[in-house]
Order: C-alpha cells, then structure tokens, then sequence
C-alpha cells in the first residue's frame, strides 16, 4: 500500500440521523423546540428535509460520490410513538428502505439511538431508572426484525456522553436535568441498554457487528503553565472520550468528575461487547480552570491561524490521527469514522478540510490502526439540533424552502478519492462537476406540523 492509497477494502460513506432529516416526526425533541430551546426560539424541524419522502433520490445522491455505506438512523417514535404499541407500517418502510439501499449496493449502517426518544419516554422510564433498559431491549428486538439478512454495521448509540452531558448535567436537551447522580445511573443504564440490544440483535440476526458512535475531542489546557488547566485535561480526556469504551470492553464503567459527578458501576455483560470503535471526529477543546462549579471552562482557540469554522470550532485535524492511533492502542478493534465533517456556509473549505483529515487517518492507518471506513457527516444539509438551520455541513446543499439538493465543491472530490482509493490534493482534481438532477425522483412534500 503507497503513502497515499488506503487499505483494500476501506470504505467511504456518508452519514445521516433521522430527526434531523427525515421529517415529520412527534418526539421529545419536537417538544423541546416548541418550548422555544432552541437557540433560535421559533426554529422548528418540522419536515426537515423530507428524506422519509425522498429516501431514494438521497440514496442515489449518496452513490453518486462513491459511497459504499450510509449511516442512518432509526426514529424509535416512529416504531414506538406510544408505549407497547408498535406501528408495523413504519417498521415495514425501514425494511424496505434499507433492503433498496442494500440493492443499490451500499451497505446499510444503521444507528438505533440517535439522541431522540418517544414522547412517552422520558415520563414513564427515564435513563436514570432501571426500566429504561427493559423498554430499550424491547425496541431493540423490534429494530433487530428490520436488520435481519442485511449485512448492517450496527451502532446501538450515537455519542452517549452527548446525551450525558447536555441531557444530565447541563440540562440543555432533552430530558433537562441537572443533577450529577441521575447522570450517572443514566449513563449505566445506557451501557446495559446496549448490552441488551446487542443480545436481541444478536439472537435475530445471528453474527453481525455491533458498536457504538463515541464523540472523541482533541483536549488542550488553556494555560500550558497552570497545574490545574493540566489536570483538568487529563480527566477530560479519560472521562469523556474514554469512559464509555472501556465500559463496553473491560465491564466497568468509571467516572472521576471532582465537583460534578463520579460512579463505578460493573455492567453484567459488558466485557468485549463491541466488535468495533466507533469515533465521531470534529474539534479541538481548550480548557480552564474556574475556582466555582462546573469548575471547568472550555473554549475554541484559532491557535494556528486556520480560520474557526462556521459553527465556531478549531479546525484541528491533527488531533484526529492521534485519536485513532490511541483507539487502536487502547482496544486493539477494527474503527469505523462514523462521523467527521464541517460547518462551510459557504462551501469552499470542505475539500481542504477533507483532505487533512483523510491524510492524518492515512497516517494513522501507517501507524497501525485498523481503520475500516469513513463516513462524511452529513450527506445533506440538515436540522442541526439546538444550532436550528444555521449549519451548513452537507456534501449536498439544501435550500430550505425548496428543498432543492445541490452539488457542492466538495462532492466531486470526495468522489474521486472515494472510487480511486487515492489520496490527492483537492486542486489536482480537475474534471469537470457531473450534472446532478437534485428532484428528478421524487417531488418533495409540502407537510409541515
């Protein structure tokens, strides 16, 4: 293999998550916009960006720049809206779709648990109480129905510690709580959540892997001369890009938070329940020391004169191949990138930053680590949580109103390497834009809640 070529087999893709894109849907995060949490308060999802009616034309955006896999999510309120009460229609419509995009040649890469909950959940069976994990293995069994025969990379959660931290201590998603103890019993019973799912999925569909998508940063102190700045890094790093993996490959989950929260709790099972590591790439977090709670501050700094992206964070692609050499020390499993991308509102940095971050995972991949795949977040501009419709990080823009897709600068390129297997700089990639009929599929719906 050449300095510049990437492992035979490796897999390039896109990913998606379904309430950011699907549309249409009633779920504890429709509820959190229309109580105005939101960033911008009258922002609302509403019909996203219809994929759930325009699933095969996005499927075929996706193979027109040489995507081997695409990540999307299943939408538990769709399957679930009310407790025990599955909606067959809905899980025939994610059986059928995946079964076309199997046909089409892309391998499905299926996330369960993509921050969003059924309305009913966080009321009746919270994360902090031991009956979520009872409702989450019930919901897996049924999603386990939907991948049978698929071949499907299967993630159980998506970034856990996410969820953790703005869901359980900050309290700025959904539930919206903040309170260090439940956190912690949430998180626990996250990990058993996916130990469920992961028998359910298992016993349905006999051998497949399974994992999860774990958020990692790239920590720095603030002040490279104060103790404390120091420590507070260290701990960032094992806590929040650490804690949940080992909990799934040695059985223990550990968290040391001075001031916030801690927990050691064994999970029953656990042990080696991910066949690989799933890492979720964007940024660089540069931490302070404050001598009051949260006691921690952190922030992005422009450091290397690189220009912040449009959402505000370090482009800092060096931190990604340490990452991977660290997943690959640490666990010793195949990874799978199964997120990394950049908010380009204007659409003319996303070739540079793929470029730097594909040659620091080629790097990695020198380095020893078995990376298997990588998929581009996002596909298509989309709904980006409590940021609302400011974002811009689609391979494919989207003009809102429309709902129009349209090439960017970037898809060409990521074509290219994508189908080559080769890595080259963006500006020796000289052919000419192939035309793109953004609605030639299907008309989009004009639905909105």
């Amino acid at each position: 293999m050449g300095t510049n070529e990437f492992p035979r087999g490796f897999t390039f893709g896109v990913a998606t998550a379904a309430y950011q894109v699907e549309g249409h849907i009633e779920n504890d995060w429709s509820e959190w916009e229309r109580q105005g949490k939101c960033k911008d308060p009258n922002h609302r999802c509403g019909r996203g960006v219809d994929h759930w009616n325009l699933f095969d034309h996005d499927v075929q955006l996706a193979k027109e720049v040489g995507s081997g896999a695409f990540r999307i999510s299943l939408e538990w309120a769709r399957i679930e809206p009310v407790r025990g009460q599955v909606d067959e229609s809905a899980v025939d419509q994610y059986r059928q779709r995946l079964l076309r995009m199997k046909a089409a040649g892309i391998r499905p890469v299926v996330t369960l648990h993509h921050f969003t909950h059924p309305q009913w959940f966080h009321r009746e069976t919270p994360w902090h109480e031991p009956s979520s994990v009872v409702e989450f293995r019930r919901y897996a069994r049924i999603c386990a129905r939907i991948l049978q025969g698929l071949d499907a990379l299967v993630i159980t959660f998506n970034e856990p510690m996410v969820l953790l931290l703005g869901g359980y201590l900050q309290g700025v998603i959904p539930p919206g709580i903040a309170d260090g103890n439940k956190a912690m019993l949430a998180l626990g019973n996250i990990a058993r959540s996916h130990v469920a799912a992961r028998e359910e999925i298992l016993s349905e569909c006999g051998r497949c892997e399974i994992g999860i998508s774990q958020n990692m940063l790239a920590f720095r102190p603030d002040r490279w001369w104060h103790p404390l700045d120091r420590a507070l890094t260290r701990l960032a790093f094992d806590n929040y890009n650490h804690a949940f993996h080992r909990a799934l490959t040695d059985g223990e989950l550990r968290i040391q938070m001075p001031g916030l929260a801690s927990t050691r709790q064994r999970i029953e099972g656990g042990r080696d329940s991910v066949d690989f590591m799933g890492i979720n790439y964007y940024t660089r977090a540069h931490l302070r020391f404050i001598p009051k709670p949260p006691f921690l501050q952190f922030q992005y700094r422009d450091i290397h004169n690189r220009g912040l992206t449009d959402i505000g964070w370090e482009d800092y692609s060096e931190g990604f191949s340490h990452l991977l050499v660290e997943l690959h020390h640490k666990y010793g499993k195949p990874i799978w990138v199964t997120e990394n991308g950049i908010d380009d509102r204007q659409g003319d940095r996303r070739p540079q930053f793929l470029y730097n971050h594909w040659s620091q995972m080629l790097s990695a991949v020198r380095q020893g680590a078995d990376v298997r795949g990588y998929l581009y977040w996002s596909l298509m501009d989309n709904f980006e949580w409590l940021e609302g419709w400011g974002p811009r990080f689609g391979l494919y823009s989207v003009d809102f109103e429309t709902l129009e897709r349209k090439a960017t600068p970037a898809c060409h390129y990521f074509r290219r390497v994508a189908q080559s297997g080769v890595l080259v700089e963006p500006g020796r990639v000289l052919e000419p834009e192939k035309s793109v009929e953004p609605m030639a599929a299907v008309a989009p719906s004009t639905a909105a809640f």
